[in-house]
C-alpha cells in the first residue's frame, strides 16, 4: 500500500498556491491525495465574460488543474504531467461565488493517465464536468525537499 508523506502534501499545496498562475486566477489547491484533488476558485469581476457569467475558460482551467493534481500522486516522483486532451461540458451558468472542483484519477499508468473533474457552485450544484488525458514526462518533476511516500 502507498503511504503519502503529509509533509510532501503540505509542500505541494504550498508550492502550487504560491505559483503565479493559480494566484492570478484566485484559485487554490485545498486538498491532494492518491487519485483525488480539490481546488477552489473565488470568482471575481475579472472571471466574467461579456454577459456577466463566469467565462468558460475559467471553468476549463479549474477542471484542467483538478484532473492534473488527481493523477499526479501516482506518477514517479521524478516525473511531471502534461495535459494532452481536455473535454468538458458546461452545465449551468455561474454569476459569482466560490467554485469547487473535485478531481478523480480514473487510470494512472506509466505513460498515460486519465482523470475527471466536477465543478460545483456554493450551493453544491454541478456547473461543469470534464475529463483529461495526461502524459507522464519523465525527469520533469517538482524539486521538493520532502519525499512523496513514507516507507511502508
Amino acid at each position: 500500500m502507498l503511504n503519502l508523506n503529509p509533509e510532501y502534501i503540505r509542500e505541494i499545496i504550498g508550492v502550487v498556491n504560491a505559483s503565479p498562475f493559480p494566484d492570478h486566477m484566485s484559485m487554490r489547491l485545498s486538498e491532494v491525495a492518491l487519485d483525488k484533488a480539490v481546488l477552489e476558485l473565488k470568482t471575481d469581476r475579472c472571471h466574467l465574460q461579456l454577459f456577466g457569467n463566469v467565462h468558460g475558460g475559467v471553468l476549463a482551467t479549474i477542471i484542467d488543474a483538478a484532473t492534473f493534481w488527481a493523477a499526479f500522486m501516482r506518477i514517479p516522483e521524478e516525473s511531471g504531467l502534461v495535459n494532452i486532451d481536455l473535454k468538458l461540458n458546461y452545465l449551468k451558468p455561474v454569476k459569482d461565488g466560490m467554485l469547487i472542483a473535485e478531481g478523480r484519477a480514473i487510470h494512472s499508468g506509466n505513460l498515460i493517465s486519465y482523470a475527471e473533474a466536477t465543478v460545483y457552485n456554493e450551493s453544491r450544484q454541478t456547473v461543469a464536468h470534464g475529463t483529461s488525458t495526461l502524459v507522464t514526462l519523465q525527469g520533469k518533476g517538482l524539486k521538493l525537499h520532502s519525499r512523496k511516500f513514507l516507507d511502508s
